[in-house]
């Protein structure tokens, strides 16, 4: 029986690496003599997180497109050359039976040297806004699994199939008690509860409403977890000296979320993918505070499509110090209004992401059985 082989390329942030590394673990799953191996960017989390994850990773010196002209136009089409010239050899040399691309620098060059070789592929789009890698190889792959509908406005309506984005699969598999919960952050079972998170590095922004608020936190009955982020944690703590209110919990980086989620009656958070579709299948409700400082505000367009589904509330990132913890915490008081973004977000919630990929995955691949 022959032994599948995968290559999986893209990375850059944890909205595309958590969703590869997923993609790769359901597949480890099935096929547990499968060989997978992953191309990234030098430089980029990927090549610290995916190592981590027990596979094996080659980056390649791409960078991103200069937004203004200058000199590093030069370098960038440099790298983008060498990186061509590397991810054919890869190719050559590895032998895959199949490409997948999630987004990022490095899914360029390898999924173009894979489908000039004729090896079959495959693109996961996290966004509601296709990212430029993904709509430059659209025409190129034989499927492209998405997360939200409509997306025939960038890809090719008979390659698209509608599958979510997988998720961390801690968060899936047991149902977490939440005592354990509320013991582990030593939070009252009487109060409600506030989880902020602004990804692993931080969001400026929500850190500096929870600072501009204090006041507002300390005569609350709310009990907030928040994640500054592995960027802010010290200037928050030098910031907050002795003014710490009680009921504030300042944290560097929150490593067990299935228990915060368990614990959170409403989440904080800006508006990416991976999050978008953990608070869907774990139904929590949520507000949302896109980033504006990243492509194409897709964030935005992210948090707008809860929206339209009364799934979630929205506030824009200029608005944040003066609205975000206000509407937090009249929402916490409003108990059907809870009940009913709880309902709304698990309805657009997709549990079988990762295996629905694989499945598509799968179908492309032309050597089966393996």
């Amino acid at each position: 029986m022959k032994k599948l082989k995968v290559i999986v390329s893209g990375g850059g942030t944890g909205g595309h690496i958590f969703p590869a590394i997923s993609i790769a673990n359901e597949l480890k799953d099935r096929f547990p003599e499968s060989e997978i191996l992953f191309v990234g960017a030098l430089g980029k989390m990927e090549m610290e997180r995916v190592p981590a994850a027990g596979y094996r990773i080659i980056g390649l010196p791409v960078m991103g497109f200069p937004r203004k002209p200058s000199f590093k136009m030069v370098t960038f089409f440099l790298k983008l050359y060498q990186s061509m010239r590397q991810a054919n050899k890869i190719i050559a040399d590895f032998g895959p039976d199949v490409a997948i691309g999630v987004g990022g620098f490095a899914s360029g060059p390898v999924l173009k040297a894979a489908v000039r070789s004729g090896v079959p592929a495959v693109l996961q789009e996290q966004n509601s806004y296709a990212g430029v890698t993904n709509k430059l190889l659209a025409s190129k792959v034989d499927k492209i699994c998405v997360a939200y509908p409509n997306m025939e406005r960038y890809f090719p309506a008979d390659k698209i199939v509608l599958t979510g984005n997988p998720v961390r699969k801690n968060l899936i598999g047991k149902v977490v008690n939440k005592n354990e919960a509320l013991a582990y952050f030593r939070l009252d079972s009487e109060k409600p509860v506030v989880l902020i998170i602004g990804g692993s590095l931080g969001a400026r922004t929500l850190n500096e409403s929870v600072m501009e608020n204090l006041k507002l936190i300390q005569n609350t009955k709310a009990q907030i977890i928040w994640q500054t982020g592995s960027y802010y944690f010290k200037e928050m703590l030098e910031r907050l000296g002795t003014n710490c209110p009680d009921n504030l919990h300042p944290m560097e980086f929150v490593s067990r979320m299935d228990l915060a989620y368990a614990v959170a009656d409403v989440v904080i958070s800006r508006a990416g993918a991976g999050t978008i579709s953990e608070l869907c299948l774990l139904g929590k409700p949520s507000v949302l505070v896109p980033s504006p400082n990243v492509a194409e505000d897709h964030q935005t367009k992210n948090a707008q499509s809860l929206v339209d589904n009364q799934a979630t509330l929205l506030i824009k990132d200029a608005d944040s110090k003066e609205y975000l913890l206000k509407e937090t915490f009249i929402l916490l008081s409003d108990k059907p209004r809870l009940k009913s973004l709880s309902e709304n977000i698990k309805k657009l919630g997709r549990p079988n992401a990762a295996k629905d990929i694989v499945d598509v995955i799968l179908g492309v691949v032309k050597t089966a059985p393996f």
